[in-house]
Order: C-alpha cells, then structure tokens, then sequence
C-alpha cells in the first residue's frame, strides 16, 4: 500500500539502470529517449501476466505504451498489483469497450470551435497544444488524441488557437494541456506564454501536466525562469498515489514554488490505485508537504476501455466523508464527475444538508450529528441585478 524500506532505496536510485551515469539519468532528454515503448523493453525487466501481455500487444491501436525509466522505477516488481504498474502498462481490459463508453467521453469536439481550442465555460478555455506525453495513463480521457495510435491526425496549431483567444474578450483565463505541454521546448513555452500575457483580457493562464510527476528531470532551473518570467503560471499536475510523491517530485515542486508558480493537484479515482481512505489520506498530506494544494478527484471518465480502472463513485464520495473532519481542509479535494456529454465538472458530495424550510435548515457535521441554524428574520433576495459593474483587473 505504502513505499516500504527495502524498496526505498530503489524508489530513490537508478534501479535497472544503475550502470547508467547519474548526469544521464538527471537528464530530462535523455529519460525520454530511453522511455520503455515495446514488449520486448517491459518483458526484459519485468514478468507480465498474460493479461498485460495481450495489452501490450494491443496498444498499438489504442494509446500507445511509453513508460519513463524514472517512473517505471517507482514500480513493485514484486507486487502485481502494483498502483504505478496499474495506470502505466496495458491490460486487456482496454479491448473491452463497454456501451456507456465513449472516445470523447467529455464531449470536448462540440464545443471546439477551432482545432486545439475547447471553449466550453464562459469565461475560459482548453488549449491543446501537443499531442505528446512522457509517459501514457492507461485511462487517458484523450486517448483518441494523445500518441496518435488511433490515427486520429490532430496537429496543434498555436496561430489559429491564440487568434481565437484574441478575438474572444470574454475569455479570462486559459488552460494549457495536451498531451502534455512541459514536452515543449524552453523555446516554444517561452514564445507561447509570452503571447498570451501580451493578450489584455487574459487574466489566468494555467498549465495541466504530468511532467513533474513521470518526468521531474525536466523541472530545470531554465523552465523556472520562464515561469518566473511570465507569472504567475499555475500548474495543475497529477498525482494519484503516495508511491508517486518520491524525493525527485518534492524536489521539482520546491523549485516551481520557489519561482512563484503555485501548484494544485488532480488525481483521478482508480480502482485497485487509490479508492481507499487510508491511501487517499496519504496522499493528500505528502502533497501539503510538498507544496501541493489538492484541487480535484476526478470520477474516471467513461474512455472507451477503461471499466478495470474505474472504481464505482460512490466510493469516492465515502472518502471524501471519511476525510472530512479528520484532516485539515486543505488537504481536502473536491469530487467531480466531468458529465459525459460535455456537461462539465459538477462537484459530488456527501450530504451534509438534511433539510431547508422557511425556518431553518438543518445539517450534518462530519460526525452525523445535527445542528440547525436559524433563517427567522433572513429574507431571501434575488441577486441585485443593478449592481455596479467592475473592472477588469487587467483592463
């Protein structure tokens, strides 16, 4: 369940690649040049089941398999159900698809109304911007699109995404995703954030990866100067495991921290990974720790092949029960399910409200005991629709 100490020096080191010098093992390039990308490579380092094998062997259609040296460490060759070898190595169970699942499970294509621009809310948009990952969770809600295994042809285009944004004044704040946009280069993040801060009504610019999870070599003193530069730039990364949260990772979130980029948290709820309290709980105390704000824990979306992973949501709303109280609300993430269809994110939570009347209403606490509080002499009022309107803070 936990990182043990046998295996901690293993989780820390080089591993398989022991004989390997430490400034190419510290080299975010060459980590990706030695990524694990066949049968052959997994197999020479670890005994799969047939299942696995039979995933691998399907990938090639489906969401290719790349697995990091570093992150690949971090795997239990001893244990297989491993939580890290779960999310990274194919299993059969992705040549299953189920009626309910979809390849744009979130309804992204609707509302993109040109290639790489997903403007689903009012006020923001998705900007897809590489189709590329260091390595590739095997529940990918872009599966379609990442590793072009499907040949689902998408090619980034940055000139036709920031027009867009630039005629579009409504839109305030812009996410950065992909794949995985820290697979740029120092040039191209350089150019791309810096085009954005020059746009006015841009307010907010984030980053979604997992870079600093698979890959945390790229975390370079350079990177954190182009952060630093065009800040501040939120990262959201994604961690769903205590194995994850290794000395490298704590590491490269001092760093980002260190240059003024606050980092949140998203993980997504996986059966067998972390649909348990105690591990969850885990989890969200070493990212305080690291500098991390848990933000969101996503329901699995309904990607096609995907049912093995998926844990049913009502384990994840019994979680969030069970923290509740009995940890700091800051560690606390909030549980969505980003509606199929393209409904977006909507918070699932326990019910702490047991009712609403004229008189008051009446609650729970985290323990189950009711409290009530008063609405006598609260009179309910529309939002004042004459208010004063503000001014952009960027205006």
């Amino acid at each position: 369940m936990y990182p043990n100490d046998a295996l901690d020096n293993w989780y820390q080191g080089q591993g398989h690649w022991s004989h390997i010098p430490t400034e190419d093992w510290n080299n975010w390039k060459w980590q990706l040049k030695n990524r694990l990308t066949k049968l052959e490579h997994l197999e020479d380092k670890l005994q799969l089941s047939k299942d696995e094998r039979a995933g691998c062997l399907f990938a090639k259609d489906k969401l290719a398999l790349s697995i990091t040296p570093y992150f690949f460490n971090l795997i239990d060759p001893n244990d297989p159900k491993d939580p890290i070898r779960r999310q990274v190595i194919p299993r059969a169970g992705e040549m299953q698809v189920a009626a309910e699942e979809l390849l744009d499970p979130v309804g992204e294509e609707n509302t993109s109304p040109v290639e790489g621009i997903v403007h689903r809310y009012p006020d923001r948009v998705l900007f897809l911007v590489t189709d590329r990952c260091a390595s590739y969770c095997r529940y990918c809600t872009r599966s379609r699109l990442v590793s072009n295994a499907q040949d689902y042809n998408f090619h980034p285009e940055f000139t036709a995404g920031l027009e867009y944004i630039r005629q579009h004044p409504e839109i305030r704040d812009v996410l950065l995703s992909g794949g995985d946009p820290l697979l740029l280069s120092d040039r191209k993040l350089d150019h791309l954030l810096g085009e954005l801060r020059k746009i006015p009504h841009v307010e907010f610019i984030r980053i979604g990866s997992r870079i600093p999870v698979f890959l945390p070599q790229r975390i370079t003193p350079e990177l954190c100067a182009i952060f630093k530069k065009h800040g501040p730039i939120w990262l959201s990364i994604h961690v769903n495991h205590p194995n994850e949260c290794t000395h490298a990772l704590r590491e490269a979130c001092s760093e980002l921290s260190f240059a003024g980029t606050p980092i949140g948290n998203q993980s997504v709820l996986l059966q067998g990974v972390n649909d348990h309290t105690e591990i969850m709980r885990s989890l969200i105390h070493r990212l305080l720790m690291m500098r991390v704000r848990p933000y969101y824990l996503y329901q699995c979306d309904l990607i096609t092949g995907s049912a093995h992973l998926r844990a049913d949501p009502r384990k994840g709303i019994e979680i969030i029960r069970q923290l509740r109280g009995h940890t700091t609300g800051y560690a606390l993430p909030q549980f969505v399910i980003d509606a199929p269809g393209g409904g977006g994110k909507i918070p699932i939570n326990p019910d702490y409200v047991k009712e609403i009347t004229d008189e008051a209403i009446v609650m729970r606490n985290f323990q189950g005991e009711e409290y009530r509080y008063p609405l006598t002499g609260i009179h309910a009022k529309t939002v004042d629709q004459n208010a004063p309107e503000i001014e952009p803070i960027l205006a």
